[in-house]
């Protein structure tokens, strides 16, 4: 089964009634078009504004590293997934897995030490489980992507030693639309996967304090084409998804009040899924196959033994609550409530059978405040609660039923000195429980709590130079499948074995001791040019981590491998650099890279997955309603891999778009993006199917949007 038909007469409707009230205004030209002066570039860095920040300050001139993708940039680069999106900003890459999920990847961090928020709240999907699993975030319907890192991460979380990525979205109405209706429709499709997709959004006035805002989106995708393959397309890489969303909220002069209902739909493949390991067990730290479900000699080839790749059928639900009000009392000049109930599902399926079912339901509670200046010092108090509930269930249930439960309370304060001077502190306390539920195994509940600081001194040495020194102490406390995994994931063709396991005839030996925290000891320096012509950010870091965990192989047969949940102190040190120059009002180029190391303390082999370095360059060309951009980078052979890892070749990535912006009663944008136009045959070292299922071809991708 490959797709399934979903009634959305709520999106639909709702693309069509968009279309149709921008009608009559659609006939306005402008008629200074041909006699317009060329646009002049947004390449200053002043005033950017960061919702995931504690203050409504400039993010330019702050100790946290960002990046940015909003408007016509987010619009251009939106692809299927949000980590495909996101990739190729500084430092930031994705752990791939397929057409239907990749997942951020930030210094080398991935999940859950990367912490993905829609407005500063958790999605509460399965995607910390395992890449396999989608993100529940649709890039087409985001109005803004965050990508946080530094001490302000705190505020989300001591966990989120990678960064955040924070989604921003028009779901719950913030502000009374200027007109009486207000929206969007897009459309976008693409060669290299025969993608049709389409998104619309309506914000309307319901009376003089109430707004109204629906949306929806829908996309189809075949498998995707490789260039120079064995194959003309990937067996398993199709993906379809559905969303759509109901919200309303009441906004007056102070603040808003406001919720939003949120369903989404997912139907997409799992390649690189070997049959042939299905009847694997661990026995110690090594693999035992020699049951019925390791045949080298079952048939993958045409005919009665062939197998169609299993697939996902996602569903998940979500109610959000937002608000925020403005001098609630003396001395407190903002708080802001964000909350969320989650009902998430879905279903592994192979041969039209549910193979595993997932499931996670949960609910979650943010309150922050954001004070006046009180001797000097300006910050943000708050507290954050969750309470959810994970379970798996069928032939790949690999993990028990588990209750989680965090508390977290937090504080992020500014001083500052002078002018040139500015200093930012932060820190949190959290508490975490783990609950298994009716485990067959017995294994036990985990309690404990976790404190993290943070300080980052900033220094405008120089008019539009800012030079930030941040260090922070973090603490993470295991996540549940780190925890408890015992069992096969056919996915990420792996046998999993958690902190506890080997107890149970699962790991090495001698493996069990006490739990520890990771600690994580990161150190950054940025230097920055804001305005002028010439403008920059470059980064370094060093994070030393003690008992870090990580899977761990122990033993493979072929592409199926041990792996087992393991603590070790690592470091990861790297940089990420971007510096752009404008040569004239119409041309502009730029420069950037990122590179991050991950060793053991000790010594000794590498850590799996690490992304390789890169480096590259875009030129840009503004000319009156036209953008061009030509992008090209190289991405480095990874050479330091981990035991029972392979060396990753290199490859070149030549990317170019050309877009059109038509400004009137309605704001219209055409774009025309050729991705891989080298027609490279790509293989990322950061995902699971690193040596078996190899990223997109050649391909162009068409897209339009209008606003009105």
């Amino acid at each position: 089964m490959r797709r399934k038909a979903l009634p959305l007469p709520l999106a639909l409707g709702l693309m069509v009634g968009a279309t149709l009230a921008a009608l009559p205004a659609s006939a306005q030209q402008n008629d200074n078009t041909d006699d317009q002066a060329p646009r002049q570039p947004s390449h200053q860095l002043d005033a950017v504004q960061v919702s995931a920040l504690p203050f409504d300050e400039d993010a330019a001139s702050g100790a946290s590293s960002f990046g940015l993708l909003e408007d016509s940039l987010l619009f251009q680069r939106s692809n299927a997934t949000l980590g495909n999106t996101l990739e190729g900003l500084p430092g930031v890459h994705s752990d791939t897995f397929g057409g239907g999920s990749s997942r951020p990847v930030i210094r080398g961090q991935g999940a859950p030490r990367v912490s993905v928020l829609s407005d500063g709240a958790r999605l509460f999907d399965a995607s910390d489980i395992s890449p396999d699993h989608a993100t529940t975030v649709e890039p087409m319907l985001a109005r803004k992507v965050e990508v946080l890192r530094g001490p302000s991460t705190l505020l989300y979380g001591g966990g989120a030693i990678g960064g955040v990525v924070n989604v921003l979205d028009d779901k719950i109405p913030t502000r009374m639309p200027d007109r009486p209706v207000e929206g969007f429709v897009a459309v976008r499709g693409n060669t290299v996967a025969n993608e049709k997709a389409g998104a619309a959004g309506i914000t309307a006035r319901a009376g003089d304090h109430f707004a109204v805002h629906v949306e929806g989106s829908r996309r189809r995708a075949d498998d995707y084409e490789v260039n120079g393959f064995t194959v003309p397309d990937i067996d398993g890489t199709y993906a379809d998804s559905d969303n759509v969303s109901v919200g309303a909220s009441w906004i007056g002069e102070r603040g808003y009040l406001g919720m939003a209902y949120s369903y989404r739909s997912d139907i997409y493949g799992l390649p690189g899924h070997s049959h042939e390991f299905e009847g694997c067990e661990a026995d110690g730290d090594q693999l035992s196959c020699d049951g019925d479900g390791h045949d080298h000699d079952h048939d993958h080839g045409e005919g009665e033994g062939e197998h169609t790749p299993p697939y996902v059928d996602l569903d998940a639900r979500r109610i959000d609550l937002r608000g925020e009000y403005r001098q609630p009392l003396p001395g407190i000049e903002k708080v802001k409530v964000r909350s969320s109930h989650t009902d998430y599902r879905h279903h592994e399926i192979e041969e039209g059978e549910v193979g595993t079912t997932f499931r996670h339901k949960g609910y979650e509670t943010r309150v922050e405040a954001e004070h006046a200046p009180i001797g000097g010092w300006h910050g943000v108090v708050g507290f954050q609660y969750a309470d959810h509930q994970f379970n798996t269930q069928g032939t790949e249930a690999l993990m028990p039923k588990t209750d989680t439960e965090t508390l977290g309370v937090f504080a992020v304060e500014h001083y500052r000195f002078s002018e040139q001077w500015h200093l930012e502190v932060g820190a949190r306390h959290e508490h975490q429980r783990l609950d298994p539920v009716e485990d067959p195994l017995d294994r036990p509940s985990y309690s404990d709590s976790a404190n993290s600081l943070s300080a980052a001194l900033t220094w405008a040495f120089l008019p539009d130079y800012n030079v930030s020194l941040s260090a922070t102490r973090a603490q993470r406390m295991p996540h549940a499948q780190e925890m408890y995994a015992r069992g096969v994931h056919l996915a990420t063709n792996t046998y999993e074995c958690g902190l506890v396991s080997s107890s149970y005839t699962c790991g090495a030996p001698g493996d069990d001791s006490a739990i520890h925290k990771e600690t994580s000891r990161n150190i950054g320096l940025n230097l920055r040019k804001v305005r002028g012509d010439l403008t920059f950010d470059v980064g370094l870091f060093h994070n030393q981590v003690d008992n870090y965990i990580y899977a761990r192989t122990l033993d493979q047969i072929e592409e199926f491998r041990l792996i087992k949940y393991t603590q070790d102190d690592v470091e990861f040190t790297g940089a990420e650099a971007e510096m752009r120059y404008q040569w004239t009002p119409r041309w502009s180029t730029t420069v950037f890279g990122d590179i991050v190391k991950a060793q053991f303390s000790r010594g000794g082999n590498e850590l799996p997955r690490i992304p390789a370095k890169r480096l590259g360059g875009r030129v840009n060309t503004y000319w009156r309603a036209f953008d061009g951009e030509l992008e090209f980078y190289r991405m480095f052979p990874q050479n330091d891999i981990a035991g029972y890892e392979s060396r990753t070749p290199g490859y070149d990535m030549l990317n170019a778009t050309l877009s059109y912006t038509l400004e009137g009663a309605q704001r219209y944008s055409v774009y025309l993006r050729g991705s891989n136009l080298l027609g490279e045959e790509v293989w990322n070292h950061t995902s699971f199917l690193a040596r078996t299922v190899p990223e997109p071809g050649r391909n162009l991708t068409v897209g339009m949007r209008m606003e009105f």
